[in-house]
């Protein structure tokens, strides 16, 4: 059952007074549950794709169904409030608030949402303990290792969980030891969670951890096939 449809889906941006097409009428189906990564050249479309399936960003023409929801017809207070009930984030660059513990960085995201306090500490602490960093949970991030920080950065993934996890190049940054605890965690979020991920990468070797790679090129779908 798809949980994302693009049917004839554009996004122009202006340069120097012309129109650059960065999306070119795509069709795209995604199923729920399914593990995709996104590759393509530099200008291929693939982050522009990704914003828009997280409703950062607005599609210039075609059709954008997300289970259901058609993104084009919420105002910015709608999409704000379906983004904060339905996307999770996993960026290249870890995204913590530096003045916050690990606890209150993981907890940030859940302040969107009509929780009481218990039920708020119960989610982050049971994320916390699924990356390993219950005990750390007071430290801030410079009290942290690069490691332990992109732990703290994916917890909120898990404290939701999100309809849709969108993640940016998320090993873009990191060594292979801290790589692979990030595609290890997607891989438990998927099989053990069902979570629905779609990834951004340039890595063939990260690509081959997705259940499917969709290839763009000039903003048009290239390829899809199946990595296992």
């Amino acid at each position: 059952m798809s949980l994302i449809e693009c049917r004839l889906l554009c996004k122009d941006y202006e340069r120097g007074g012309e129109a650059v097409h960065v999306l070119d009428h795509l069709d795209l189906s995604i199923e729920r549950g399914s593990y995709t990564a996104l590759m393509g050249p530099s200008g291929s479309g693939k982050t522009t794709l990704l914003n828009l399936l997280a409703g950062i960003d607005r599609a210039t023409s075609g059709e954008l169904l997300v289970d259901g929801t058609d993104l084009a017809q919420l105002d910015r207070n709608q999409l704000a409030q379906w983004r904060s009930r339905h996307v999770g984030y996993v960026f290249q660059l870890y995204n913590l608030v530096p003045v916050l513990s690990a606890y209150e960085n993981v907890e940030l995201p859940l302040l969107l949402h009509d929780l009481t306090a218990a039920e708020r500490h119960r989610r982050v602490v049971e994320a916390l303990e699924s990356v390993d960093l219950a005990e750390r949970h007071a430290h801030q991030p410079r009290q942290l290792s690069g490691g332990h920080e992109q732990r703290v950065a994916n917890a909120p993934a898990l404290v939701t969980p999100p309809t849709l996890l969108r993640a940016d190049e998320p090993t873009g940054d990191h060594d292979r030891t801290n790589a692979d605890a990030v595609m290890d965690l997607f891989g438990r979020l998927h099989t053990e969670r069902g979570q629905t991920i779609v990834m951004v990468t340039h890595d063939d070797s990260i690509a081959r951890r997705a259940q499917r790679t969709v290839r763009l090129e000039k903003g048009r779908l290239a390829v899809q096939e199946a990595t296992r």
